[in-house]
């Protein structure tokens, strides 16, 4: 049997999917029921319990395939959008509706329960979440359950941000968060791929299959003379985005946040750490 990345493998000991058949083993195979994400953001962790580490963040709307469910309310399956695999709570999914219309283009946004701001939120969405429109009633769009969203935080599903250097550069001091991805918290592969996504760049979600799959190398000079914005820099488990000539802009667990730092304090600091930087992407434009 072929070897795969169970990160993005949907295969266990005991159960596969059914489309891996003949290619993973597994005692059963299963094909997988689409589902998608009704919470606005859903943790997606290595094993089913609450205080298990997060690995990344499912967003609303987002699709599911699930090959498995336990008794204590979690679901098995694969991301549909950058096909991560892990156990999402049960409680965040549903059948799979309409196909989204729209996606959060604010950083955040509320949800409120009728075409009134003053009202109390019943929820908030974070960057990139998906929503299906029915209409829009002044400046409110209204969702097929009747929930009411600001229409200047919403951007059509298909009409993609320019600049993922200028996405990346709004998260600015967010929390930095193992696996998360939205404005509450962030890491630095989940900003690189929250950025490249809003701009319709498939991205893949850890740095280490970013750096295998974005872009086309660029050598990397003692000076950094080469750097463009928009470079990316790779350093084993840690990628970096060029802001301008002289800085980087990454979510890092020296700053706990995302920040802005001279490439060449990032490198020293780094480097302190004995690690070096393994490539410089960039991307095409």
């Amino acid at each position: 049997m072929a070897t795969f990345d169970p990160r993005v493998t949907p295969a266990r000991a005991d159960l596969g999917a059914k489309f891996l058949e003949g290619k993973v083993a597994a005692r059963r195979y299963a094909e997988g029921r689409v589902m998608e994400i009704i919470a606005p953001q859903a943790p997606l962790r290595g094993e089913p319990r609450p205080d298990a580490p997060l690995v990344t963040e499912a967003l609303l709307g987002e699709r599911v395939a699930v090959y498995d469910e336990n008794a204590e309310g979690w679901s098995w399956g694969q991301l549909a959008d950058d096909n991560y695999v892990g156990w999402l709570p049960s409680g965040a999914l549903a059948p799979s509706g309409p196909v989204p219309t729209h996606r959060v283009a604010a950083i955040r946004t509320f949800v409120f329960p009728g075409p009134d701001i003053k009202l109390p939120p019943v929820e908030a969405l974070p960057f990139g979440a998906k929503l299906n429109i029915a209409r829009f009633a002044d400046r409110m769009a209204v969702t097929r359950a009747g929930a009411f969203v600001p229409a200047v935080h919403l951007k059509p599903a298909g009409d993609y941000e320019a600049d993922f250097v200028a996405v990346a550069e709004r998260f600015l001091g967010v929390p930095y968060l193992w696996g998360g991805k939205t404005a509450l918290g962030v890491d630095c592969s989940g900003l690189v791929q929250i950025a490249l996504t809003a701009c319709g760049v498939s991205c893949p979600r850890d740095s280490d299959m970013q750096e295998e799959a974005l872009g086309a190398p660029v050598p990397a000079r003692a000076d950094f003379s080469e750097l463009q914005r928009g470079d990316l820099v790779f350093w084993k488990g840690h990628v970096a985005i060029v802001r301008e000539r002289g800085s980087l802009l990454h979510a890092n667990a020296f700053h706990m946040a995302v920040a802005i730092e001279p490439i060449a304090d990032a490198v020293v600091r780094i480097r302190g750490t004995s690690s070096a930087i393994t490539s410089v992407r960039r991307m095409a434009r």
